[in-house]
């Protein structure tokens, strides 16, 4: 079962497990509309236990885009309850179940960690300050009722995702194209990447590596600087980045989203690597290649 099965991450699992033949049920907020659907509120605290017999595996990736507004105090609202909520009611669910799945993957990200400058950080690292850290951390404590049920949790804490479709660089793709791209502030901040190919299989790790529970950082092994991402979306695009945006420019335009966007995440993935995960896009050219 996917929650958030129509976003840039759940669609492509959604995609490549059904690609693989594996019975696929969705969780939407309308009334189903076939089998492969399944009700839920979560807002509400609301879902469709019925729907929830059987199933092997549930991963939850609801929730409403980081970037996709400005923070006003509504939409951080959102934000939050859109991941804490949704959380719970399926944690609840699922320990609820007679005979639970066997694994429950909670989506998480990055910004567990805060702005970490040039320190290089793992899953070891404690919380950060700010709007994002405190975030994930109710995001991941939502969970705590499945857990405590005996079902294997696992948290995806995932990186900037490379695709043409969505996310940030559904943003930049067109910049570059366009020839208007640049670097952002001085860009020597750090971005943690991940090619969604790789993001995708990741989570499929995660559903069938019995060994794997709690957080595991979802990041292409060499986290790297603004400025090197954006000479390498110039260099793969054949497009010039002339076009730097300055740090007061993005303030002014983003507010308090700005802050992370600047931030540096300097985020590797030590328990993904250990497990044995191998990368099919890990640098950054072929990310983007891929994209």
């Amino acid at each position: 079962m996917v929650a958030g099965a129509s976003g840039l991450i759940g669609s492509a699992l959604v995609r490549s497990l059904t690609a693989d033949g594996h019975e696929v049920v969705r969780l939407v907020r309308r009334a189903p509309r076939g089998r492969d659907e399944v009700r839920w509120d979560p807002e509400r605290g609301s879902v469709d236990a019925a729907g929830l017999v059987g199933c092997d595996a549930v991963v939850n990736l609801a929730g409403a885009g980081i970037g996709d507004r400005r923070w006003t105090p509504e939409y951080k609202r959102l934000i939050r309850d859109s991941r804490v909520l949704g959380t719970a009611t399926l944690a609840e669910a699922v320990a609820a179940l007679p005979r639970p799945p066997r694994v429950f993957v909670n989506g998480s990200a990055i910004g567990f960690y805060g702005d970490t400058g040039d320190r290089v950080v793992d899953e070891s690292a404690p919380p950060g300050d700010g709007f994002l850290p405190r975030l994930c951390v109710e995001w991941e404590d939502a969970a705590a009722p499945a857990r405590e049920a005996g079902v294997r949790t696992v948290f995806p804490r995932t990186g900037l995702v490379v695709a043409r479709g969505g996310g940030a660089w559904g943003r930049l793709f067109p910049l570059f194209r366009a020839g208007l791209g640049g670097r952002l502030g001085d860009g020597r901040q750090y971005w943690s990447y991940i090619a969604l190919h790789d993001e995708v299989a990741a989570i499929r790790h995660l559903i069938d590596d019995e060994a794997l529970s709690g957080p595991v950082n979802l990041t292409a092994p060499q986290p790297l600087t603004n400025r090197e991402i954006t000479e390498a979306m110039a260099r793969v695009l054949h497009r010039p980045a002339l076009l730097p945006v300055p740090a007061p420019v993005l303030r002014a335009a983003l507010g308090e989203l700005a802050g992370d966007v600047l931030g540096s995440q300097r985020v590797v993935p030590r328990r993904l690597s250990e497990s044995g995960f191998r990368f099919a896009f890990a640098g950054i050219d072929e990310a983007i290649r891929a994209a």
